[in-house]
């Protein structure tokens, strides 16, 4: 069928609104077909598989009918478990953000009776319940159903099959017969048919046609995982499988800005394409991605129709599509021209169903896949990098440097400890790795030099680094006793949380290292003259599993009015506080007095700056680049 938008369908401005704040533009096909129907007053029979959008067919339509002002039940939703109860009331809030009045209440076994009597006693309009708990409210006289205007039954099936059909007609009987009702099953056994025939009025059925198609040349996989850690799921299959260019869908406009924004601070080349874009926007980014000059296009799939680029390696399902015909013509955007391709599904809780459908209407198993542990992913670009480096040996396509081999060889040092010393720089991010690899590793190096810092005893007379305005945010580092985790090995959903990478020392060439057992006094007493001293800042430092923040005690130096800044540049990125200093200075010409406390945290951080010129720095700072990074600078 023809797809439609939600702005075709008749709907009212406040449903219109919550729906684009929800991020969707193009309904699905079982709503496309419901909602027009059921808006004109018309009793439905909906046969459609779990995870199709069947949900807001019926809420859309019957947040429409309620009367915000008649402080009654008007609108009754069965469900077979509050499970599902549970989800269809926080679907029905959604939708219903905009329409003032509006009372939606679940009513299930295992909760507190008195909190559902004191909903139903402020005037609930729509009620979302489980037969069981809904007869008891019945029977106890809490619940009248004598103003139901609209009755839905979802999942009849199920309802059924756990013995619900006694208590099913039970409730249907005791609402008002000009109802409209609304029947949806994923199959209409002969059970199902008559209490459609006994409880409707000249039901139009509603069912989706899906093809039993396939596209042969792609390799399909799904991982289950939950849906907090589906970005670091994504990250990962990214560099285990090394790919460079990738589709990733998702079902809403906003989980598409929110992804990009996230692919692009971890070092990847990722942009946009969704219904709010004008076409030229559109048209750019496309160019751009047909060019590989982009890696990832991040799409909804009314923004996607028309992708035609055949090189893409990989189709990433973030969000499942609603049926089964989106889900091929997703990952038909991948495999073309006899070309092999992958298609990488994510699946949170019950959506694992909706595979089922999938391998059920194509007729091809989806294996699922284990998703791979820190170590592997560390291996993998491991190899990747050997290859690249073979590729390189093999053709000979390099500028020899022997005069500085030689160098090196006569000062004492191996040529095994030369070539380390080389594939570790390279590794790190500092020569030809590239920003991807350089923002993982980056961590690892900056907690080697916290640590080569620790054991550092001071130099009479040296300037300490936290005196320093652009080193004040690193002053909790040296002197707090815990070391915040490297990303990969926080526990989580997937992965081995006792895996660890290698760490190299990193060592900072302006100081040596002064060995523990130096003196650090002069053996000689010598004449010092006493002066009162100056006054000092007071550091104190405060070490938490989300990052590190110092709080310093401004000395009369210090600009007593100052602003703080968020940027989206942080540690992964290789990010230190001399860098912010350097970028204030060298973009606005202001000196480096103006920036004071720099805290530093995994993905962002904050500077203060001076207020005076606080707004100064965020003009010329927005969109210039720092390291590699469009800089984007906010008031924190």
């Amino acid at each position: 069928m023809t797809p439609k938008l939600f702005s075709e369908l008749g709907l009212s401005a406040e449903l219109l609104k919550a729906i684009d704040k929800l991020g969707f533009e193009q309904a699905a096909p079982i709503q496309a077909s419901a909602i027009p129907i059921l808006m004109a007053g018309g009793d439905v029979v909906g046969q459609s598989q779990t995870g199709s959008g069947k949900t807001a067919a019926f809420a859309i339509p019957a947040i429409e009918k309620v009367d915000p002002k008649q402080r009654a039940v008007q609108v009754l939703i069965l469900c077979p478990t509050r499970e599902l109860a549970i989800q269809v009331s926080e679907e029905v809030h959604k939708l219903a953000l905009y329409k003032s009045g509006l009372h939606a209440l679940p009513i299930y076994g295992g909760q507190s009776f008195e909190r559902q009597l004191i909903g139903l006693r402020q005037g609930a309009n729509v009620v979302i319940g489980t037969p069981g708990r809904v007869m008891d409210h019945m029977r106890r006289g809490t619940l009248k159903l004598d103003g139901v205007k609209f009755a839905v039954l979802d999942e009849v099936d199920v309802m059924l099959n756990m013995g619900f059909r006694d208590d099913i007609e039970t409730i249907l009987q005791a609402a008002p017969a000009e109802r409209q009702t609304v029947f949806f099953s994923a199959t209409i056994p002969r059970p199902i048919q008559q209490l459609i025939e006994k409880y409707s009025r000249n039901a139009q059925q509603v069912r989706i046609e899906q093809k039993a198609l396939t596209v042969p040349t792609v390799e399909q996989v799904y991982y289950e995982v939950a849906r907090d850690y589906k970005i670091e799921l994504l990250t990962r299959l990214i560099d285990i499988h090394d790919l460079k260019l990738g589709i990733i869908f998702c079902n809403t406009k906003r989980m598409v800005d929110d992804l990009v924004e996230h692919l692009n601070t971890q070092g990847y080349s990722a942009d946009r394409l969704h219904g709010d874009m004008n076409q030229v926007q559109r048209d750019r980014v496309m160019n751009r991605f047909r060019k590989s000059g982009l890696e990832f296009l991040v799409a909804t799939d009314v923004a996607a129709r028309g992708i035609d680029v055949d090189d893409v390696q990989v189709v990433f399902n973030y969000d499942l599509p609603y049926d089964v015909e989106d889900y091929l013509h997703r990952i038909g955007r991948t495999g073309r021209a006899g070309r092999s391709g992958r298609a990488i599904s994510f699946v949170a809780g019950r959506e694992v169903f909706q595979i089922q459908n999938i391998e059920r209407f194509t007729k091809v198993r989806i294996p699922r896949g284990k998703p791979p542990t820190a170590g592997q992913v560390e291996e993998a670009r491991t190899v990747v990098f050997l290859d690249k480096l073979r590729a390189l040996l093999t053709s000979g396509d390099f500028k020899r440097q022997d005069h500085i081999i030689e160098r090196l060889l006569e000062e004492g040092f191996s040529s095994p400890d030369i070539a380390s010393a080389l594939m570790h720089q390279l590794q790190s991010g500092d020569a030809a790795s590239g920003p991807r690899q350089g923002a993982r590793s980056v961590q690892r190096e900056r907690e080697s030099e916290r640590q080569v810092e620790r054991n550092r005893p001071p130099q009479p007379g040296a300037a300490r680094d936290e005196d320093r305005p652009q080193f004040r945010g690193r002053a909790a580092d040296r002197e707090g006793s815990r070391e915040r985790p490297h990303r990969d090995e926080h526990p989580s959903r997937f992965g081995s949380r006792n895996e660890s990478t290698p760490r190299s020392p990193w060592i900072r060439k302006d100081r040596p290292i002064v060995p523990v057992s130096a003196p650090v006094r002069p053996a000689q007493p010598i004449p010092v003259t006493l002066v009162p001293p100056a006054p000092k800042r007071e550091v104190r430092s405060e070490v938490g599993f989300t990052g590190t923040t110092t709080k310093v005690k401004k000395s009369r130096r210090t600009p007593v009015e100052q602003t703080r800044l968020w940027m989206n540049v942080g540690e992964e990125m290789g990010i230190v506080p001399i860098d912010v200093v350097n970028a204030v200075a060298g973009e606005t010409g202001l000196p480096g007095k103006v920036v004071g406390t720099i805290d530093v945290r995994e993905r962002h951080l904050f500077a203060d700056v001076s207020s005076e010129h606080a707004e100064s720095i965020i003009a010329k700072l927005n969109r210039s680049d720092l390291k590699g990074h469009k800089l984007k600078v906010k008031l924190a």
